[in-house]
């Protein structure tokens, strides 16, 4: 069992129910792609809280702690305000809530891009305090020492390329990647450089249908892609795109629900029993027993 703790079930309405499985792992993430190809695409949805784990877990293969949150839970501008205290926070809580999945945890901006050294430090203080079993950093060919550095004393490792949010400043938006030829040839350089480096895994976002594939064709490891291509080894969305709890998302996001419109009828319902005081009934008050 992965889930080693009690809680009250009379107190806490978190309740992870263990299974009789044991937690996929890194290695096995690795093995679903055999020379060069994934037959079962991979499953990734973000997840931030201990009740979206216990969800989302059953139905994914990696569930990603995402600094997203930053704008998804806190409704910062954009990632970069994101703390280290943040993520391992969540992270635990996502730790906590799940049992089948592999927890990734997003180291934020300013956490790893100094050294080798800078990024160990948070990464080991992410997998110690959480219990995931790895770590994404966003960054090519520029990352790949430390991508090196952190895999070789066991602290597996997601790349992240293409569209990169930590560098939107330096980016100048969230548009497509990969659109030259200089900037196709870089990003395919830097799938192949995190790859060598050690990676376990990558991200994909954002980039041109082409560039996708030759990635996802030219490496060894599981390419997970977001605004991407069908033939990536596996497929991540944010898991509040993906169930319409936003007005506005990204072209490359199918919503599979409406939650948005779901939450504020189901609101609007208990503000009119509230104030026509058909809510609390008989059901919901306590009377002394006859």
């Amino acid at each position: 069992m992965s889930t080693t703790f009690t809680i009250d079930t009379a107190t806490s309405r978190a309740t992870p129910t263990p299974a009789p499985m044991k937690r996929l792992t890194v290695p096995a993430i690795q093995r679903r792609k055999v020379e060069g190809r994934t037959d079962e695409p991979l499953v990734m949805l973000t997840a931030y809280t201990a009740r979206q784990a216990q969800l989302l877990d059953p139905h994914c293969d990696m569930l990603l702690v995402g600094d997203s949150l930053g704008q998804v839970i806190y409704g910062l501008p954009s990632t970069l305000p994101v703390t280290l205290d943040m993520m391992v926070a969540h992270g635990a809580a996502v730790v906590r809530g799940s049992y089948h999945s592999v927890v990734i945890i997003d180291m934020p901006f300013g956490s790893y891009e100094a050294s080798p050294q800078q990024a160990f430090a948070s990464a080991s203080r992410i997998m110690a305090e959480t219990g995931a079993a790895g770590v994404k950093l966003e960054g090519g060919a520029a990352m790949a020492d430390t991508i090196a550095f952190l895999s070789q004393r066991g602290i597996p490792v997601m790349a992240h390329i293409g569209l990169t949010p930590q560098a939107v400043n330096a980016l100048g938006g969230y548009g497509a990647r990969g659109k030259s030829q200089e900037e196709h040839a870089k990003i395919l350089g830097d799938a192949r450089a995190v790859a060598a480096a050690g990676a376990f895994a990558m991200v994909v976002e954002g980039v041109m249908e082409g560039l996708a594939n030759l990635i996802t064709d030219g490496v060894d490891v599981p390419v997970i892609g977001i605004g991407a291509s069908a033939r990536c080894d596996g497929q991540v969305l944010v898991a509040e795109d993906m169930l319409g709890m936003f007005e506005r998302v990204p072209r490359f996001v199918k919503r599979y629900g409406n939650m948005a419109e779901m939450v504020s009828d189901a609101a609007a319902a208990y503000a009119a029993d509230v104030r026509s005081r058909a809510f609390p009934t008989d059901d919901q008050v306590y009377r002394p027993k006859i």
